[in-house]
């Protein structure tokens, strides 16, 4: 009797990438800062940036909400792409790009505003006029971002009166209300202590379920606990990109094991 011929099960593909580099250089007027990146980030992991200062790190987590289009003498080439999509083609509304890609800064920002108006601001100006909805976003958002308990009673106080660490993560709140695809996080825990830091990562953590989230950060440990993928950055070059756990235990590439046993940086 002849076995039947059974085929094995085709390996799940992985999804398609959501963040897409194809040969991108990047010039502060003469200078090349950035040097033909190559990089495909997946949907909903947390990927680390690393690198000494001045590496190129934050200029390109800048290129995926055309924050570098405020610099002058800033020219890209190459292409980078979003969802499939050109983002530096001429025809792409900069406003809704920067509405599926939120940013949250080194340096807490909120506005001198109340709690509440922090939040209830940029709904509005994204069109979200009703009350009970304004409302309803401005408790999801604070619940997501581990504040509200925090806040609920004071939400009409100034956001200016919080600690650092709140003041953090009511601008994450603030940039997860109008719902982006993609956040942005350059250096976000490096102005606060640790316990602040940690409640940071634990958040970082638990958004990933929604967003993709893409961090730069000088703290190697940090990235090791809370980034899937790491990508090392020298001299404007991405020099490797990979698992988060091999990159710190088995890079492929010299330079990568030297900056990460601390040996340069």
């Amino acid at each position: 009797m002849v076995a039947p011929n059974v085929n094995p099960a085709a390996p799940a593909q992985a999804p398609a990438p959501l963040i897409e580099a194809r040969n991108l250089d990047l010039y502060y007027g003469s200078t090349r800062a950035l040097k033909g990146i190559n990089i495909q980030l997946q949907p909903r992991v947390v990927t680390a940036f690393i690198g000494p200062s001045g590496c190129g790190k934050s200029t390109f987590l800048r290129c995926f909400n055309r924050m570098n289009d405020l610099i002058d003498g800033v020219r890209i080439t190459g292409e980078c792409r979003i969802g499939g999509e050109d983002i530096y083609a001429p025809d792409v509304d900069v406003i809704e790009l920067r509405k599926r890609v939120g940013m949250v800064f080194q340096k807490s920002n909120p506005f001198p505003k109340s709690i509440y108006e922090n939040i209830a601001y940029g709904l509005r100006l994204h069109g979200v006029k009703a009350r009970s909805e304004v409302d309803a976003v401005v408790e999801q958002s604070l619940r997501g971002a581990a504040l509200w308990e925090e806040v609920k009673d004071r939400l009409h106080t100034s956001a200016l009166g919080l600690s650092g660490g709140q003041q953090q993560r009511l601008c994450i709140a603030r940039a997860i209300a109008i719902k982006p695809e993609i956040l942005l996080m350059d250096e976000p825990a490096s102005a606060l202590d640790p316990i602040a830091t940690s409640r940071v990562e634990d958040l970082i953590l638990d958004l990933k379920k929604d967003f993709t989230i893409v961090i730069v950060t000088h703290n190697m440990q940090q990235a090791t606990r809370i980034s899937d993928q790491t990508a090392f950055f020298y001299l404007g070059e991405l020099v490797e990109f990979d698992k988060t756990s091999k990159i710190f235990t088995n890079p492929s590439c010299k330079r990568t094991e030297d900056y990460v046993t601390g040996r340069f940086g």
